[in-house]
């Protein structure tokens, strides 16, 4: 299987060398961006399986590309954000921006962040349940053949194999953490998940509390597959708890 290629987009030259060279010791193949244009070109001629694109920019900044890519595609995306900019990186999150990081991070966490997003968007082939990989406050572990097959919940059908949604008869584009979170909600229809936990089993690294990320995707995942998102039948919020899917998709 040919290399994961990797764009990371950041005006700080120091920055770009140092994801590149963190990068490329994992296997990866990485091209590198100074600005948000240049971003969007290497992505226009070489194509790529995940992006790492600094929140402020030159020419482009990182929304902008963001914006651009998700007019067309679902490709991964990481957000670089600095300290201070949460308004910016809640914007990131709601534009379609599957992580973020703030600076300064650590290199290491980028590798990893970036293998687990690969991972579950089907670079390694295995979903998060097929792995086999515990879920939060769970002593059961689905089988391969359950996680595999299609879980259906009155007019939401979800088909984990080939990672499908289908809304009412019409399929719904989500995006990689999109779909995984609402996999493992609906793996468990009427389980309640902490925020934190969902943090932990669909992004696997705890982002010391701050669990925006959650509520973010949650939002956006709504918008796509509930008739009404702000009256959701099928994933429901507990209050001062998290989330859960409604295996009856019934309105309250």
């Amino acid at each position: 299987m040919a290399a994961a290629r990797i764009i990371v987009a950041d005006d700080e030259r120091n920055i770009t060398d140092v994801c590149r060279r963190y990068l490329e010791r994992e296997g990866y193949s990485v091209l590198a961006a100074a600005d948000g244009e240049e971003a969007l070109a290497l992505w226009r001629e070489h194509g790529a399986d995940l992006l790492v694109l600094d929140l402020m920019m030159p020419r482009r900044d990182g929304l902008e590309v963001c914006d651009a890519i998700r007019q067309v595609a679902d490709t991964p995306i990481i957000m670089l954000t600095a300290r201070g900019e949460e308004p910016d990186r809640l914007l990131g999150l709601t534009m379609g921006a599957d992580d973020y990081m703030t600076k300064p991070f650590s290199p290491r966490e980028l590798v990893l962040r970036v293998k687990n997003i690969l991972r579950r968007s089907g670079m390694s082939g295995n979903s998060l349940a097929v792995q086999g990989k515990q879920t939060p406050d769970s002593g059961t572990v689905p089988t391969e053949r359950e996680a595999k097959e299609e879980l259906r919940f009155h007019e939401l059908s979800i088909f984990p194999d080939e990672r499908r949604v289908v809304v009412q008869g019409k399929e719904v584009e989500l995006t990689a953490k999109e779909f995984d979170l609402l996999q493992l909600l609906a793996t468990y229809p009427g389980k309640v998940f902490s925020r934190n936990k969902l943090l932990s089993a669909v992004w696997d690294i705890a982002f010391e509390g701050d669990t925006t990320t959650v509520t973010v995707h949650v939002r956006r995942l709504r918008e796509k597959i509930e008739p009404n998102p702000s009256d959701p039948i099928w994933i429901k919020t507990i209050w001062g708890i998290g989330y859960k899917l409604d295996g009856k998709g019934s309105s309250p």
